[in-house]
Order: structure tokens, then sequence, then C-alpha cells
């Protein structure tokens, strides 16, 4: 019988295939957000290509800024981002159900960080609630901050 800890490593291993796959196992890094904070899950994800952060939709702005001479184009529609998105809140919701099952609380928030050249993933987790007992901020808001604190970090 599979531990918790099993479960959870199973699912995060699967949210980082959908998000390595929508950027074509070309970036550098890339970084998950999902938050659970009463009745409402988010998800979403950006990436470090050619030394730059971007949000997935920016993918082929990274690789036109760059110096490569090879130009490989992404697909960055709507539709691609949305599934990619859905999914991961689907498992999301998996880690929830998981986390029930096995009487553990679940995170209400979660970064994952995953150096696809060293194929190393980190996480860091949190219980308090960061944004449910605030008026003004939304998922959105704390993604954007990482995105921000990460954009700015040496490389």
């Amino acid at each position: 019988m599979k531990k918790f800890e099993d479960h959870l490593a199973d699912i995060q291993t699967d949210m980082v295939a959908v998000c390595v796959e929508y950027a074509d196992h070309q970036a550098d890094d890339l970084y998950i957000y999902c938050s659970f904070e009463p009745n409402m899950y988010a998800f979403d994800v950006f990436y470090r290509i050619n030394g730059q952060v971007v949000r997935k939709h920016q993918l082929n702005q990274a690789v036109r800024q760059s110096d490569s001479l090879q130009s490989h184009q992404y697909n960055v529609t709507d539709a691609r981002q949305l599934a990619m998105l859905e999914i991961g809140i689907e498992n999301l919701k998996e880690i929830h159900k998981k986390c029930e099952e096995h009487n553990h609380q679940m995170p209400t928030e979660i970064k994952l960080h995953y150096d696809m050249k060293q194929n190393k993933l980190s996480g860091k987790y949190r219980y308090d609630l960061v944004y449910s007992n605030s008026e003004e901020l939304l998922p959105d808001h704390i993604f954007d901050a990482w995105f921000e604190e990460v954009k700015h970090q040496e490389n």
C-alpha cells in the first residue's frame, strides 16, 4: 500500500511532466504555483528559458530575444494553456483527496521549482491562510509576486 508521500510525489511528478511538455522540454527551470484556500483551487506556472523568466504565454519571447540561431516556436495558444491549467487543478484536487484519505492537512500553498538541467525538484509548502483572510489579495497576486521575485534573482 502506498504511503501519503508516495502519492504526493506521483502527483507532483505529473504536474511537472505536464508543464515540461507544455514547454516542449526546452525550458531551463519551471516554477509551479498551487493554492487551496476554502473552496478555491489555483494553479499557474512560469518558466526560465535562455536565462529569461517568462510567463506561460511568453515562451516565444524568450526565444526571439536570445542570440540562439535555432528558433524554436512554442504552441502557446489559449486552448493549450487552459488544458495545462485544468490538468494542474485536477492534480491539486487529487492532492486534496489524498490528504483527506491519509489524514494529512492540505497545504494552502505549494511552490515547486524544477531544475530541468539537474532533474531536481524542490518544493515549499504553507499551511496557513495566505489570501482568503484579506479583502484585497487573490491567488494571482501571490503568483505575480513570486514571478517578480524569481525574475529579479541572479541567474
